[in-house]
């Protein structure tokens, strides 16, 4: 019967509806949806043109994310009856119930109750979870996209500090034939305190120092050094600010996706919704304090990480020097502290997404918001942890971060990369164009050549430098694909072309072959 296929009992199906009206919203529809459609197209333009790939990336993960999203709403509307027609026994049913009492008032609960049983989810049900999938979706992005810009925003005045780096006045401070007593530094009379060296007043310490001057100059200046000391040659004109921002938008790619894990905690966060749990009194909670358990770490990091220059020696030569290494981190794994941001990120736009859902569905004074406390509780958790994270955290992350026993791949510039796949690309093809025309085995099915010389950006290996190499921009390789000895004689006079005077924005590919590589 067509009233089977009504959206309410009392509603007007298609077959009474004037065309006129069908075709205005399904046109107005299709203009809505061309308009973003555009708009995020205009925005790929843009980061393409300033020549953004991680941002690219991140807006395709974004646009891949609203496809789940989006394919996830078209399954339950298809499924809607199917699922409604579920049957489940009566007190299965009426367990761990957001409110206290149970109404059925549907076809489908209705077949059910005849069986003595209820429907295991209504058709109207189904339809406010799709409100919720809407409200996720656009929850999700604008707390991303929010907390990158703070991020950003707060990060802009690392720009002074490294331009300051390349004046005569820093130079001079920090000439490296200059001999100073470790506490005479600045960085060390901001971190040897009397409680350094105890773990449980060092916590409290660093607990509150995230709240003021998070990251300082002095902070910056002594991270930045340490980190061109250990990966670079001394005095090297490295921008670390760019390399800071270029990781950080990599960051960015991973923050915006949704993986599973991530969807098994937001199932567990509507589990608790139930009556009787009261989650208002706890579930806010969590993503504020593992955010500032986060930035307690940090912090503990950087005194850590002075600590250890301490230990090792009591004269500084020139400024201090901190040596990157990955065991200051948990597990060794410095990228545990973006997954955990991830999951803070998330669970903290779901739970806003979720209060401004069962308020638009619900009223403001639903059972989901019984009490005051609950709506001011929800509210302010959510602001506060958006603040503090993008404004506070990330910023400190960025830099931290950075200080692990590798550098990441964003240590190129997008045009080394690109220039560094051209000249992959004809090399590649230069070596075919020999092993065609030369009697010699082919450098790719020999056993002495091993695999084909490339370089790779792609690739992920840490590499270490026993000497300086080039004195323009000092741009080194971190992650470049292994190149046999025995292949470099091979295509030295393929390459040659490309190696006189070649440089990628920085990146000289002839010092490149005079390097020890420790993969």
């Amino acid at each position: 019967m067509a009233g089977e296929e009504a959206t309410t009992s009392s509603g007007t199906t298609l077959e009474r509806t004037p065309t006129w009206a069908v075709a205005t919203v399904v046109f107005v529809l299709i203009l809505i949806s061309i308009f973003i459609e555009h708009m995020l197209h205009l925005l790929a333009k843009y980061f393409n043109k300033k020549r953004r790939k991680s941002l690219i990336q991140a807006l395709d993960k974004i646009k891949s994310e609203l496809m789940l999203l989006g394919f996830i709403s078209l399954l339950l509307t298809v499924a809607e009856k199917q699922i409604a027609n579920i049957c489940i026994p009566k007190n299965v049913g009426e367990s761990f119930l957001p409110c206290g009492d149970y109404s059925n008032d549907s076809e489908e609960e209705a077949k059910c109750e005849e069986q003595g049983k209820v429907s295991l989810l209504s058709r109207q049900g189904v339809r406010e979870l799709q409100y919720l999938i809407f409200v996720l979706a656009f929850f999700h992005c604008l707390s991303s996209v929010l907390t990158f810009s703070l991020g950003m925003a707060k990060m802009r005045r690392w720009e002074s500090w490294e331009a300051e780096t390349r004046t005569l006045e820093y130079q001079f401070s920090n000439d490296p034939r200059r001999f100073q007593l470790i506490h005479q530094t600045s960085f060390a009379r901001r971190h040897l305190r009397f409680w350094s060296e105890h773990r449980f007043l060092r916590w409290p310490a660093c607990f509150l120092r995230q709240f003021y001057a998070s990251v300082s100059k002095v902070d910056y200046f002594t991270l930045r050094h340490g980190f061109i000391t250990a990966h670079f040659a001394e005095g090297s004109n490295f921008d670390f600010q760019k390399y800071i921002k270029r990781a950080l938008e990599k960051d960015f790619g991973v923050v915006v996706e949704i993986s599973l894990w991530i969807w098994i905690f937001s199932m567990f966060f509507i589990f608790f919704n139930a009556h009787g749990f009261y989650n208002y009194l706890w579930l806010p909670f969590i993503p504020l304090l593992m955010l500032l358990l986060v930035g307690t770490q940090l912090q503990g990091i950087i005194t850590k990480m002075c600590l250890d220059s301490h230990e090792k020696s009591q004269v500084v030569r020139g400024t201090f020097l901190v040596r990157p290494s990955d065991h200051f981190f948990w597990f060794g794994w410095p990228k545990l502290l973006l997954h955990i941001m991830h999951f803070i990120l998330f669970q903290n736009s779901f739970q806003l997404a979720f209060f401004t859902w069962t308020w638009y569905k619900f009223g403001f004074r639903s059972c989901f918001h019984r009490k005051t406390e609950d709506i001011v509780i929800r509210v302010a958790m959510g602001v506060l942890v958006q603040i503090l994270c993008g404004y506070v955290t990330l910023p400190l992350y960025a830099l931290v971060t950075q200080m692990g026993t590798s550098m990441k791949k964003a240590v190129f510039p997008e045009t080394v990369v690109e220039g560094l796949n051209r000249w992959r690309a004809n090399a590649r093809k230069n070596v075919a164009v020999r092993n065609n025309t030369s009697p010699w085995p082919s450098l790719e099915t020999s056993p002495s050549f091993g695999t084909s010389p490339s370089f790779s950006p792609d690739a992920s290996y840490s590499v270490k430098y026993e000497q300086p190499i080039s004195n323009s921009d000092q741009y080194l390789p971190v992650e470049i694909q292994e190149i046999q000895d025995e292949g470099k004689e091979s295509i030295s006079r393929e390459t040659e072309e490309h190696q006189k005077g070649a440089s990628f924005g920085g990146f000289d590919v002839r010092n490149v072959n005079n390097e020890k590589h420790d993969y």
